[in-house]
């Protein structure tokens, strides 16, 4: 039969089958939105400018990456090459063109410095753990993190510079610590004598700030910082670095201002160095000794930010701030340190290229007297803001030196020295030499001469009528008289009569080296002469009788050396009058200072010759003298001439000469002067010098001669 048109029956095992067990068809998953597809805007114009940009772009990244991949390799190839040209780091250690020159005192004590002090080499691991963490919070707190060059830090410049209102070049650079030492090296360029005009152009062109000199930089850090290691690059900053006051490295400084080791230095004298490397000369602690402890202070503030100091160590740091050494406070003998400079060879002390020793004559207590002498008569006697300068030598009979102030600011280096370089008109303190001359013809102390209106025909010039200082005639006077008042008339008497050429030969011979007037006012001291000069001329009447040269220089070694290379360059020398003449006019000068215009000059305690001298208007006031012991000279005026108002040589330069005096003889017992002591005598009329002379040597002889001296008044 067919099946066709009828439905098919179920089979028995479909009716066993649960309807619950039938097989659900999956449920359909709803499938997500299809996304949307962009459609090209339909304005013309944003599309264009989509394709410029997109355009644009695509070159500036093709061309940006190649540029970069470019200044990359030839940045690689200067760093590897620059590499190949740095030499080991112990020839970088000490870079000074010159040499140093240290001072000693007569006690061997260091004074002064000059020239570039390099105090020996330094590591990163000698120098004091302080001084190292100073220089690095400081000058590249990332000094440890960058590889020579720290874009951060430059990032930082930049916005501070325009914070500030600078362009974005001017002022902060964010140099790293690296950059710093490559520009101490000059980027590998040495110094050249015949290639600059001077080291301080040499020096101008390594501290070039422009964009193409900083690339260099740039390249020689890297250099750097591939060669050597960090803590090799800090050992060559800390030796080169000028710390101010001619000190070259942390050993130098630390010597020159706190007299020890930089190995020992303590938190705030750390502080003190590094603070002071952003303008050694200006924040020295030399120059201005609270600027740089203020500035010590900042920098133990940011090594206390950067976790190198406690809150506790700072604290007590900042209390108790650093000070200077003894020698270092003193700044002794500036003057005097400048003239041994000069006095000596200058290939070992103004251009040396060695590091040179120095022994000198200098007596520090002595040179402190003076200086404090001056001050208090500046103080004291002298109107407030008066321009009036003054100038002081001590030596000993010897010529030796040992004080010396050139100018009323004692403090100071280079200066213009006053008792070295500026020739002045004597005036009266010339007169010893012209009594000098008649003692040693023959003369006594005790002969006598007319002081009386007295006139001159000079060729060339008319007449000429010297007066004293009082407009007074006192009649026949002796010598010893003469001297003692300063009477004018007398003196150019006496020079008249036993002659210029003698006087003048006398006073050369004693050290006075100036030209010497040829006319009659050479007794009156119309010729011009230092204050070095005039006192080197006293000590040689003090010695009895022989020229001496100022010194300053006992002996000039190497840095360690034994053998000196040169010693003493001065001292006593030929005879110029005798014994006898000498100790006669050291009575006759004792006159002046016990009872004569130099009365304000005696010493309480000890016996001091010496005699005063004022010059025309008072444009110069002196006075020299001597004790048993030591010779000192004072001179007074204005640097540009102007007169002194109400001061003569028996006036303030008497007063600073004892008071110099006073403090250069404590705690030396006093000595009598090497002087004749006349017995009192008879009142008698005193004998003329003519008949006086005659027993002492022959009669010359000459008739008209003869004449003129009775003439003159004077035998």
């Amino acid at each position: 039969m067919s099946n066709s048109g009828r439905k098919t029956p179920r089979l028995v095992a479909d009716k066993r089958t649960p309807k619950s067990n039938k097989k659900k068809p999956a449920p359909k998953r709803r499938k997500a939105p299809a996304r949307r597809k962009r459609t090209p805007s339909r304005n013309p114009l944003v599309r264009l400018l989509r394709g410029i940009f997109g355009w644009v772009f695509r070159i500036v990244w093709g061309i940006g990456w190649r540029v970069t991949a470019v200044v990359a390799l030839i940045v690689g190839v200067a760093v590897a090459y620059t590499y190949t040209t740095l030499p080991s780091v112990n020839e970088l250690l000490d870079g000074r063109a010159r040499g140093s020159v240290t001072l000693l005192d007569r006690e061997g004590d260091v004074f002064a410095w000059r020239g570039d002090t390099f105090g020996g080499v330094v590591t990163s691991d000698t120098v004091s753990p302080h001084l190292k963490n100073a220089v690095i919070a400081t000058e590249d707190r990332r000094f440890y993190m960058h590889p020579g060059v720290d874009p951060i830090g430059i990032a930082s410049a930049i916005r501070i510079n325009l914070s500030e209102g600078r362009g974005p070049l001017s002022g902060h650079g964010g140099s790293t610590l690296t950059q710093q030492t490559a520009k101490l090296l000059c980027l590998g360029v040495e110094y050249d004598k015949s290639e600059w005009e001077s080291e301080a152009d040499y020096i101008a062109d390594c501290r070039r700030g422009s964009l193409a000199r900083k690339a260099k930089e740039a390249v020689f850090a890297m250099a750097m910082e591939a060669k050597y290691s960090k803590q090799q690059i800090l050992s060559i900053y800390l030796n080169r670095a000028y710390m101010g006051g001619g000190a070259y490295g942390a050993e130098a400084a630390a010597q020159r201002y706190f007299g020890k080791s930089a190995g020992q230095l303590t938190p705030q004298e750390s502080a003190m160095l590094a603070g002071l490397l952003t303008a050694p000369t200006r924040l020295a602690p030399t120059s201005n000794l609270k600027r740089s402890q203020d500035r010590a202070a900042t920098v133990l503030r940011l090594m206390n930010e950067q976790g190198y100091l406690s809150d506790t160590q700072t604290a007590a740091a900042q209390a108790d701030p650093a000070t200077l050494s003894e020698a270092a406070q003193a700044q002794t003998g500036g003057y005097f340190a400048d003239w041994v400079m000069d006095s000596g060879p200058e290939f070992f002390t103004r251009d040396t290229t060695e590091d040179v020793i120095i022994k000198t004559t200098l007596d520090q207590r002595m040179q402190t007297a003076a200086e404090d002498a001056l001050k208090y008569i500046f103080e004291e006697k002298v109107r407030e803001g008066s321009k009036a300068q003054a100038a002081i030598v001590v030596m000993s009979a010897d010529g030796a030196v040992r004080a010396m102030v050139g100018g009323r600011n004692s403090k100071v280096t280079g200066a213009f020295n006053r008792a070295t370089m500026a020739r002045r008109q004597t005036g009266s303190a010339f007169k010893p030499f012209v009594y000098a001359t008649a003692l040693e013809l023959g003369y006594s102390h005790d002969a006598t001469v007319v002081d009386e209106p007295y006139c001159l025909d000079i060729p060339g010039s008319g007449r000429w009528c010297p007066e004293n200082y009082t407009r007074k005639h006192y009649g026949r006077v002796t010598l010893a008289r003469a001297l003692r008042d300063s009477l004018n008339i007398p003196a150019v008497k006496v020079s008249e009569s036993v002659g210029r050429d003698l006087v003048r030969q006398v006073a050369s011979d004693f050290g006075i080296d100036s030209d010497l007037a040829d006319g009659p006012a050479l007794a009156l001291g119309a010729s011009e002469s230092t204050l070095l000069e005039m006192t080197g001329a006293y000590a040689g009447i003090l010695n009895g009788g022989s020229s001496v040269t100022p010194y300053g220089l006992v002996e000039l070694k190497l840095l360690g050396e034994d053998a000196p290379l040169m010693g003493t360059g001065g001292g006593i020398g030929e005879r110029v009058i005798r014994d006898e003449a000498a100790r006669e006019l050291i009575y006759m000068m004792h006159q002046v200072v016990h009872g004569g215009t130099g009365g304000r000059a005696q010493l309480p305690d000890r016996e001091a010759a010496g005699k005063t001298g004022t010059t025309q208007a008072a444009r110069d006031a002196w006075f020299l003298g001597f004790t048993a012991d030591y010779v000192a000279g004072v001179w007074m005026g204005y640097d540009d001439n102007t007169p002194l108002t109400g001061v003569t040589g028996g006036g303030l330069p008497a007063e600073i000469w004892h008071e110099t005096m006073v403090r250069v003889h404590e705690g030396i017992e006093p000595k009598p002067l090497p002087m004749i002591r006349p017995q009192p005598k008879p009142q008698v009329q005193q004998e003329p010098l003519r008949r006086q002379q005659r027993r002492t040597q022959p009669d010359r002889g000459n008739p008209i001669e003869n004449i003129l001296r009775g003439i003159l008044g004077v035998d």
